[in-house]
């Protein structure tokens, strides 16, 4: 998985091939409308004043993509929220060279005024994830955590993928005893012909990132799990790939050119966060947080720039795709934790699960 998708020269997220939206394998909440960025820029805003409306605040979006997302955000931030816009420095940290360079051209203009950087446009790898988060106020991360790889635990072991005669064949060793941890402390134990994900990259990097944050707050929205949903027997075996917009479970078929993703265990990411000590609110839904921001205007920023009834009813479709439970709401867990600052009084915590 880290070398299918990460891989620097053949890696899926180093090919220049179109990755997102309709002509791509897959949507993200940017690619729907632009009002997912507009909802959050008001949640960064109000996280920002809860802060102290400090004179430079530092956003860290981890996994930026393309880049919509934080382009919305600073376009909405300047017109909406002048003085959150005059202290914020919007941070993209791309794993991606390929995605760091599209990046400087598509916040070109925010990276010439101080608003945005990339760290690593330049060639160079970004700096490291600690170094990144040390004066960050606010962590971002969508669809995030689900592409860090995965180990695959089967009754029969650990997996590990071989190849022989140009094929990849599975074979299975001894778990290890971080596998086995994982497994007691956030998962299960696979039963016969089961396979489950032990999700350790995702658990380190939440443990860097809880740990390096001095102050400040975390969103990371995803789909995925906690561990009484596992217990209850739904969730195991959630490895997939995906390839002009095709689900699929075979992630040996056109290595590097196809999505690789596997849920994310939120009992393990609220559990690393709290030992490196943020404090972690209860998982929303996609629904719940946006419909939290957005109740107070009634969703005003979906639709103030329609002038005609077709508009309307156009961006209407694509704000409930985003909300309810037949499109993206139900999908789309939603993990705000803190340290150091209050979540009372955040728009986004206004409706719990």
């Amino acid at each position: 998985m880290e070398i299918c998708l990460y891989d620097p020269e053949r890696g899926y997220y180093s090919r220049s091939q179109e990755k997102f939206g309709k002509t791509g394998d897959f949507y993200t909440s940017s690619d729907v409308h632009a009002v997912f960025g507009r909802l959050l820029a008001r949640q960064f805003e109000e996280m920002w004043r809860a802060l102290g409306s400090p004179s430079q605040i530092e956003l860290l979006e981890l996994g930026p993509g393309r880049g919509l997302f934080a382009q919305d955000v600073l376009a909405w931030s300047e017109k909406k929220f002048p003085d959150f816009y005059r202290t914020l420095r919007y941070v993209l940290w791309e794993q991606s060279p390929a995605l760091r360079e599209r990046l400087t051209h598509t916040l070109e203009r925010w990276i010439d005024n101080g608003h945005a950087s990339v760290p690593g446009a330049d060639g160079s790898f970004p700096h490291p994830l600690p170094e990144a988060l040390q004066s960050a106020g606010i962590v971002f991360a969508n669809e995030f955590f689900d592409a860090l790889p995965v180990e695959v635990l089967s009754s029969q072991g650990s997996l590990r993928v071989s190849r022989r005669l140009d094929r990849f064949t599975e074979e299975w060793v001894p778990a290890s005893a971080q596998e086995l941890e994982f497994l007691d402390r956030y998962s299960v134990h696979p039963e016969e012909k089961e396979r489950v994900e032990a999700t350790l990259a995702a658990l380190n990097t939440m443990r860097v990132v809880a740990s390096n944050l001095r102050r400040g707050f975390l969103i990371a929205i995803d789909y995925g799990y906690t561990r009484e949903e596992l217990l209850a027997g739904r969730h195991r075996g959630t490895l997939m790939t995906y390839h002009r917009h095709i689900a699929s479970a075979d992630p040996y078929q056109a290595p590097g050119e196809q999505d690789i993703t596997a849920h994310v265990n939120f009992s393990a990411l609220a559990a690393a966060a709290g030992a490196g000590g943020m404090r972690v609110e209860k998982l929303r839904t996609q629904s719940q947080f946006l419909m939290g921001i957005g109740e107070a205007n009634e969703f005003a920023d979906a639709f103030e720039e329609c002038r005609l009834a077709q508009e309307r009813a156009k961006v209407a479709l694509q704000l409930k795709h985003l909300v309810t439970p037949v499109g993206m709401g139900e999908t789309f867990q939603v993990m705000v934790a803190s340290k150091g600052a209050e979540t009372q009084g955040l728009s986004g915590m206004k409706f719990g699960r």
